[in-house]
This record gives structure tokens, sequence and C-alpha cells, in this order.
């Protein structure tokens, strides 16, 4: 026997890894939400439903939410927790929300994913995530399309100076402000 974080006495045999545990509490966590929406037609609060470190439990809450969405035709649903996903990316996450997004039709979310991953400044740390190697394996078409937003975003960085000013050739400055060019 042995004292969980809770302070509960748990026999050997109940005790799984963390990996197994955090899965089993999504998954009831998953079902917790599914039956709050079916019942009231709104999302309930993400963070309440799993006792998870909050940065992240509710983007994983909310996409194992959208997969059941899916799943069980909730097409409400599934554009409410695509709408979640879309105000959560983040380094850590995008690249298996992404994976999530192709796999269940979800076009403004793949989108949002691949304009934040295709940024120079994410696109190096989203490829170090274990994330990105279950995008390879799992949707390896994905990646051509981020290919592609990584070569467009690289056509619109040219950088052109002019005096003293940087400014890049989509009308923004170097700090994304929008300037007017000048006409010599």
């Amino acid at each position: 026997m042995q004292e969980d974080s809770k302070g509960l006495v748990v026999p050997e045999y109940c005790l799984v890894n963390l990996h197994e545990s955090i899965l089993l509490l999504m998954l009831v966590g998953t079902l917790q939400a599914l039956l709050h929406f079916i019942y009231w037609d709104t999302l309930p609060d993400m963070e309440e439903l799993v006792d998870l470190n909050p940065k992240w439990a509710s983007t994983l809450m909310a996409q194992h939410l959208l997969a059941a969405a899916d799943r069980y035709a909730l097409e409400r649903l599934k554009l409410l927790c695509e709408a979640k996903l879309c105000e959560d990316v983040a380094i850590n996450t995008v690249a298996t929300t992404l994976a999530l997004a192709e796999q269940h039709h979800c076009f403004q979310l793949k989108a949002v994913c691949l304009k934040f991953t295709a940024l120079p400044e994410n696109l190096k740390a989203v490829m170090q995530t274990d994330g990105f190697e279950y995008l390879k394996e799992s949707c390896s078409s994905v990646l051509t399309e981020l290919l592609q937003h990584v070569a467009r975003i690289g056509e619109h960085c040219v950088v052109a100076s002019g005096y003293g000013n940087e400014t890049t050739l989509d009308g923004c400055d170097v700090n994304g402000r929008r300037v007017k060019p000048r006409t010599h």
C-alpha cells in the first residue's frame, strides 16, 4: 500500500504509470465534458475537469473533446473545441493540435496551427517536441503544407533597407506595425 498525492492509501496493483493515469483522467474528463455539453449546450470549465497543470490541461482536454465530438457528430461542440484550441496555440501543443485538425477536418484550426508553426521564431522549437514526431508519423502530408507556409513567410519577410528604417515588403516594420512606404 502507498499514499497518493492526496494522502489516500492506494494498493500497489492500482498504481499505474503517469502517462496511463493522465490518459485515464482525460478519458473520464472527456466523458464528463461530453455529458455537460449534451445537457447544458455549453463547454464546462476545462481546468476543473482534470487535476493537472492548467497551462496545458485545458488544451489537452479540448483535443480529446474535439475527437469525441467528431466521433459522435456533435458539430456545435466540435466548433467550440476548435475555437478554444485556436485561442490556446502554444509551442508544446501545436503539432499534436495540427495532427488532430487534419484528422478531424478542422480547417480553421489547421490554418491557425500552420501559420503559428511556420513562423521562424516558432518552427525550430516546435520541431523539437514529441508532438512533431507524432505529426510526422501520423499526418506526413501536413508537412508539405507546412513547408509551403514557411516558403510563403520567407517570401514576405525579405527586408528592404531605407534611411535607417527596416520595413518588410508586406507593409509592416520589424515590430509588426503597419507602415506607409516612402515614395521618393
